[in-house]
């Protein structure tokens, strides 16, 4: 058994779960279903979560690779009261959620960003979310929820 941390609580890893993939552990042992199935190969970016703050596909790694680091869910980013991170609502505010189902890993990949990008230009924010996809807002609505938000990180 090892131990990790997800979303500030501590998680004592199981012998027999460390070969598992990581994105079938965070959903089906930890009950954890923001994180997507999207593609399954690692390129479409719905399965992102934070590992010690840097973007990982959680389809392509298995639970092992979590051992003694700090992991954020979607359902991570929440305040401690229980309200929105101020990115979460720049998505909502922004219309940038449509169906939803990359809305996780896209705001996770733009957290990551604005963490080591707090005043980003809007080319680079656009850079910074191109390995994830969205099929539904054509990515401008994203960009200013991003831009929008920045100056929470400042």
């Amino acid at each position: 058994m090892s131990e990790t941390t997800v979303n500030g609580k501590p998680v004592t890893i199981k012998e027999e779960d460390r070969e598992k993939r990581l994105l079938t552990y965070l959903r089906e042992d930890l009950d954890l279903t923001g994180t997507k199935d999207g593609c399954g190969t690692g390129a479409c970016g719905a399965c992102t979560i934070l590992v010690d703050d840097k973007p990982v596909r959680s389809c392509m790694k298995k639970v092992d690779f979590i051992e003694g680091h700090r992991v954020i869910t979607i359902e991570g980013m929440e305040n401690p009261d229980g309200t929105l991170h101020p990115l979460q609502q720049s998505f909502i505010d922004c219309g940038a959620i449509q169906c939803g189902f990359c809305t996780p890993g896209m705001v996770l990949t733009s957290h990551a960003f604005l963490l080591e990008h707090p005043e980003p230009t809007r080319e680079e924010i656009r850079k910074a979310i191109k390995p994830n996809l969205c099929r539904c807002t054509g990515y401008q609505q994203i960009i200013d929820a991003v831009e929008k938000a920045s100056p929470f990180y400042r």
